[in-house]
């Protein structure tokens, strides 16, 4: 792993998030169909790039193939490249482009760009955190956990739905909220990026009972996670330990 794993990861998503725009806002296309094809040029341009320049690494992408190759390499990247298809569909702002690099595993470089904010982050440089935070826990527009409710309530604040998992922790990044909770099912390449940079930002990221987040396993379903401020960590995950999904 080094600086120039980051670079690429920023420019892969960088990129990819200026092809969509274009896509999208030439208004040729709607709908499933403009969905489609933002899947297809996306996952076509990342898987690409990535083959020409770390042709020796595993790939593990939502919209590719799924080569268990992969199970034999140490570094692994791991790819949504439109994360949030409906969102981008349906002219919202809370989709992302996704591009992580798995080390032994461990989520350790990510790029997470919000095509509509004109933002890119990156574990390189992630942004310092906000000394507040909204009082807010995110969840899924379509899926909020029943959980999640539960422990917004013990916190005194409110759900706040929104779209890509993406977009949902790096508004925890910005302090649009104080934790994002998720059960119910995604898989790695919905958290890898985001994940690796909300680390490197100084942000709690686990599974709902506390334990590591593993990527590059047979079996890419990774049913829960949570994000949270430090501050608020110790107290999500003793509630969320003592209430099932």
């Amino acid at each position: 792993m080094t600086d120039s794993d980051a670079r690429l990861a920023e420019c892969l998503v960088a990129a990819t998030a200026h092809m969509l725009t274009t896509l999208r806002d030439s208004a040729l296309l709607q709908g499933a169909a403009l969905g489609d094809a933002g899947d297809r040029i996306a996952q076509d341009f990342i898987a690409a790039g990535l083959a020409a320049q770390r042709p020796g690494d595993g790939l593990l992408s939502e919209e590719g193939g799924r080569d268990l190759a992969r199970l034999d390499k140490s570094r692994v990247w791991i790819v949504d490249p439109l994360d949030g298809t409906r969102e981008f569909s349906e002219g919202r702002t809370d989709f992302a482009v996704q591009v992580a690099l798995a080390v032994d595993g461990t989520a350790s470089v990510g790029a997470v760009a919000l095509p509509a904010l004109g933002l890119v982050y990156s574990s390189a440089a992630p942004p310092p955190l906000p000394r507040h935070a909204q009082p807010f826990i995110l969840v899924s527009r379509t899926r909020p956990p029943p959980v999640a409710a539960l422990a917004a309530a013990a916190m005194g604040v409110t759900l706040l739905p929104m779209g890509s998992a993406g977009a949902k922790v790096m508004a925890v990044l910005r302090g649009e909220g104080r934790a994002y909770i998720h059960a119910g099912g995604q898989h790695e390449w919905d958290s890898a990026a985001p994940i690796a940079v909300a680390a490197a930002a100084g942000l709690h990221v686990s599974r709902l009972d506390g334990t590591p987040l593993r990527y590059n396993r047979p079996d890419p379903t990774l049913p829960d996670l949570l994000v949270a401020r430090p501050e608020d960590a110790p107290f999500l995950l003793d509630f969320l330990r003592r209430t099932p999904p």
